[in-house]
């Protein structure tokens, strides 16, 4: 009996070290590139061509771009503008900006037109204008089946105007169309897709006319279906577990992770990590990033997420450049 108790529990030992190899398979690395980009906050990053190219942020920002393959940043082109709170994306091997802010704090106005980024060039070009009646910043953006979509957002800065619109814009015919707003307005958002669904989750009501920019955060995860064009609200037990703005959003593992933002419950600006499975309609703890942060941008890309820069605590610094890249 006691070869058949020691069995068992040889057995349940080898169990939980499964699970704890499990929980512990992904982990943030610090990465020490042979040097570092620009300090920058409310900024983005995108990929494109297999590199990962940072922009924006506060004040009048260079493009950063970083090569995996050498380890290391170059900077590019100054911005032609300031260009702040926004999602950037990239269509075709270059870099667009658009939903974004220029100006500063609480009256940040919105960007009327499109600014594109050639890699090859290194050039910036003004593109598309932006409907004057659509016009807004702090905007959550991502390209699907060759069209780029903005969703949600705010018209005034940090001070008024949340809107729930969701736009669609087709390069191949320079048309917008507005398609069904989301259930509910919210600022200071990052989107991602998995597989036909865009997951809206995240952000806040900025309302610096009644003081009130950082509490009032958002529980409930809004998703749109492009099979059946419509929109649905995940059911109370899937709101988002961490309440925080100024995340970052990406599809990872065919899940969407919520990463780092800034609320008012602490100062530091948060390091939770939390991922939501489609498959099993829950939210999963990550391990945490290693410094929180918000107000930058977060890229998939070759197995692997990269985070780089914003801000360490809430509002607007310190601004960081060191880089995270969580592995397995």
């Amino acid at each position: 009996m006691k070869h058949l108790s020691d069995k068992k529990w040889l057995t349940g030992l080898a169990a939980l070290a499964i699970s704890i190899s499990i929980a512990t398979a992904q982990n943030w690395q610090a990465a020490e590139p042979l040097n570092l980009p620009t300090q920058r906050h409310e900024s983005a990053m995108t990929e494109a061509n297999g590199k990962l190219y940072l922009l924006g942020g506060r004040g009048v920002k260079p493009i950063d771009v970083y090569d995996p393959k050498k380890d290391t940043w170059t900077t590019k082109a100054m911005a032609p503008l300031e260009m702040s709170h926004f999602q950037a994306i990239s269509y075709k091997g270059e870099v667009y900006v658009v939903g974004a802010f220029t100006g500063s704090y609480p009256h940040e106005t919105p960007i009327p037109a499109m600014y594109i980024y050639n890699p090859e060039r290194d050039e910036w070009r003004k593109g598309p204008e932006v409907p004057t009646d659509r016009l807004r910043g702090s905007a959550g953006a991502f390209v699907h089946n060759d069209k780029i979509y903005v969703v949600c957002g705010i018209q005034d800065g940090h001070w008024d105007g949340q809107v729930a619109w969701f736009d669609e814009f087709d390069p191949k015919t320079n048309t917008w169309r507005k398609l069904p707003d989301a259930p509910r307005p919210r600022d200071h958002v990052s989107v991602a897709m998995v597989g036909d669904k865009l997951y809206v989750a995240g952000g806040r009501l900025s309302t610096a006319k009644i003081n009130q920019v950082l509490n009032r955060t958002i529980p409930e995860v809004d998703v749109y279906d492009f099979k059946t064009n419509a929109w649905t609200t995940l059911p109370a037990d899937q709101n988002l577990p961490t309440l925080r703005a100024g995340n970052m959003a990406v599809a990872h593992g065919n899940k969407v992770l919520i990463i780092g933002g800034e609320s008012d419950k602490q100062v530091p600006a948060h390091s939770e990590v939390e991922a939501y499975n489609p498959k099993t309609e829950k939210w999963e703890k990550m391990p945490m990033l290693i410094q929180g942060r918000h107000g930058t941008g977060a890229v998939a890309m070759n197995g692997k997420v990269y985070v780089v820069a914003g801000s360490a605590n809430r509002g607007g610094g310190p601004e960081l450049n060191s880089m995270e890249i969580l592995v397995k």
